[in-house]
């Protein structure tokens, strides 16, 4: 997902331009480090044109290859899941900018997702379907990366990596499981679409994570950061039940952000 930047609002009123951190009652900017995108995305490629081939690991490019001409099906669920591995190891691009320490991975951030997808009550969409969704809608970062508007890569570019990644993936586990392969495929381009309802909750659910993420590092750092620029994704939501429950978190940090006032 690409992260959009916001402001922190406190009692009731937007805060200034400038992303300020206001604990201790000194307030100073906060300004995130430029690239700190997992660098595996950059310095794989060496300068070169990017590809999927050339962002599979190299440990993992002889396994696959092995996996193709043995017709090893097996194998190639295996290679599958070990692409999939980064999904736990790399950190969230946004969190690292501004220097939070050990912050989630991308797979932390879907398994939320997919658990805050099994709690809705809203009657138009399939819960199950948006579980699933949840959890496959980031898959393409497992050797994209976790790019946000920051990263020298264009809109355009990071959906075509992105889309490439996802076909060779279906394409990778075809052999192993047809029907499997090629849900994650549609459930993925229906996600990017935003071509059913349940691909325009789980959009809304990304936005909400992200509002919970937020928050749970502020109150971490006791008001030494104030990660008020991812804030502004509350205004892309549109979901009513999704609505209500990012208010209510948007309550709760005001509620923080007056108690860090009181100390300082």
């Amino acid at each position: 997902m690409r992260l959009d930047w916001g402001l922190r609002r406190s009692g009731g009123e937007a805060a200034q331009n400038l992303n300020m951190n206001f604990a201790f009652g000194r307030p100073r900017l906060l300004v995130p480090q430029k690239f700190s995108v997992s660098r595996r995305l950059f310095t794989r490629m060496n300068g070169t044109t990017w590809s999927v081939e050339k962002a599979i690991p190299e440990e993992l490019k002889e396994q696959i290859r092995r996996a193709k001409d043995q017709q090893d099906t097996t194998l190639a669920f295996l290679s599958f899941l070990n692409i999939l591995r980064s999904l736990k190891t790399t950190k969230r691009t946004g969190w690292l900018n501004f220097n939070v320490e050990n912050p989630e991975s991308i797979a932390d951030h879907m398994y939320r997702m997919g658990i805050i997808s099994m709690m809705t009550q809203n009657v138009q969409v399939e819960s199950a379907k948006c579980v699933k969704m949840a959890l496959v809608h980031d898959m393409a970062e497992a050797l994209v990366g976790d790019i946000t508007p920051e990263d020298p890569v264009t809109k355009e570019d990071k959906h075509a990596r992105e889309a490439s990644t996802i076909e060779y993936i279906r394409d990778l586990l075809e052999p192993f499981n047809s029907k499997a392969a090629q849900e994650l495929y549609t459930l993925w381009h229906e996600y990017e679409n935003l071509s059913s309802p349940e691909a325009r909750f789980v959009k809304d659910v990304d936005k909400f994570e992200l509002l919970v993420q937020t928050l749970e590092e502020e109150r971490r750092y006791k008001g030494e950061k104030d990660l008020s620029r991812f804030i502004g994704v509350r205004k892309q939501i549109q979901t009513p039940e999704v609505c209500k429950w990012a208010d209510m978190v948007l309550a709760q940090r005001d509620e923080f952000w007056k108690s860090v006032t009181k100390l300082s």
